[in-house]
């Protein structure tokens, strides 16, 4: 150690570092850091030698796990801006992950020529949406609303699920703090698929957890990635999933074959007394309110109907709710889809129900009409087998 008191000016030798309890009572000099000899230029272009191909090693295998570039999935900040967007007279679609899914945008533009706003959210409850437009006192459109029944009626106290914070945040996520990041997050998703939200190292690692802590439920049994997006809030099953292998294995078990709590008469009463508040306040603006039920595979459907019996929930909501709906059992095109991990329809088979939901739309409102020149009706012959990025096979 030096002699108390001693001060060093310039850069101190190695391993001498004077603090200010060496120098009592004096004023403390500006420090200075000594930096040793080494080849500096040759380090740095190591490192970026070695960052360079771990991004690349990284990035190889995203895209061979099917990882795409403009995929990162969805975001508050991407829906605040579709929301900001919403004009008095649009057509709106709101809802939970099945509609958001089963929903080809650009078919139902084909048809109608009309491109909806989508301002579904995966994990939340289609009421909780429906409220929010029904507070807009500017908005008399027509308003889709999609639901899986177990989520819809689920208890009011239960709230909206995943997308409350995004409903709650809507102001926020609009500030400009927000929209530069968003502005950023589109311009590098562009570049890297490797940024896929849902397939991120931490997410990834967290899966090795395969329950090895008793009575904790574990990452791997949650749900993975299920999805892609596109452009415009459009979002379709993921292809990997459309395959027979683990992930669709795992994408089926994570769902649990929605078991649980049978609704209650009171919690199916509340839902269906708010549903018909909301409802009542867009008509009185003039506005339109239309229930979509996409379908669901048979091991999810028979537990659904357990829990919520169609005549109880589906059919109770359209006798006391003044709005009409359309539920995939109505549907004779749209019969035995592809639904590979029992609760979303595979891409192709996304257009057909799609085609059929929107040939139906256009019988119970004169909002939106067909066009004259839309294309033939499809069938599920059309999508039946065929994998994402395989076209739809000709009529």
């Amino acid at each position: 150690m030096p002699p108390v008191g001693t001060i060093h000016e310039g850069a101190l030798p190695k391993g001498l570092r004077l603090t200010a309890s060496d120098r009592p009572g004096q004023a403390q000099p500006v420090p200075t850091r000594d930096i040793p000899t080494r080849p500096w230029r040759a380090i740095a272009l190591a490192a970026l030698i070695v960052m360079v191909a771990c991004v690349a090693g990284w990035e190889i295998w995203a895209r061979s796990a099917g990882l795409r570039t403009a995929d990162i999935g969805d975001s508050p900040q991407k829906w605040a801006e579709m929301r900001a967007s919403v004009k008095p007279d649009d057509l709106v679609i709101v809802g939970d992950s099945r509609i958001l899914f089963d929903t080809d945008l650009a078919h139902f533009q084909r048809l109608t020529g009309v491109y909806p706003k989508q301002l579904a959210i995966h994990g939340t409850n289609g009421r909780n949406l429906l409220e929010n437009i029904a507070a807009d006192p500017a908005y008399r459109g027509l308003l889709l609303v999609g639901m899986a029944d177990t989520s819809y009626f689920r208890p009011v106290k239960a709230g909206a699920g995943v997308g409350a914070p995004w409903i709650d945040g809507y102001e926020r996520n609009r500030e400009p703090s927000q929209v530069t990041g968003l502005t950023l997050d589109r311009w590098l998703q562009q570049l890297f698929a490797f940024l896929d939200e849902d397939m991120r190292l931490s997410r990834l690692l967290s899966r090795v957890d395969h329950g090895w802590r008793k009575g904790v439920d574990s990452p791997y049994d949650d749900v993975w990635k299920v999805d892609e997006s596109f452009p415009g809030r459009q979002r379709f099953m993921w292809g990997e999933i459309e395959k027979p292998g683990y992930l669709q294995t795992q994408a089926r078990l994570a769902w649990g074959y929605f078991k649980g709590d049978p609704g209650t008469p009171q919690g199916i009463a509340e839902v269906i007394a708010r549903s018909r508040t909301a409802v009542t306040g867009i008509r009185a603006r003039g506005g339109e309110v239309i229930f979509i039920r996409p379908p669901s595979a048979p091991p999810l459907r028979v537990n659904e109907e357990k829990r919520l019996p169609k005549a109880k929930a589906w059919e109770a909501l359209l006798a006391q709710v003044p709005a009409k709906g359309i539920h995939a059992d109505d549907l004779p095109a749209a019969q035995g889809l592809d639904i590979p991990e029992y609760s979303h329809l595979s891409r192709t088979c996304a257009t057909v129900f799609t085609d059929a939901y929107v040939r139906r739309l256009v019988t119970l409102n004169d909002r939106v009409r067909l066009r004259a020149d839309a294309p033939p009706p499809l069938s599920t012959a059309n999508c039946k087998g065929q994998l994402a990025g395989a076209p739809l096979r000709p009529n």
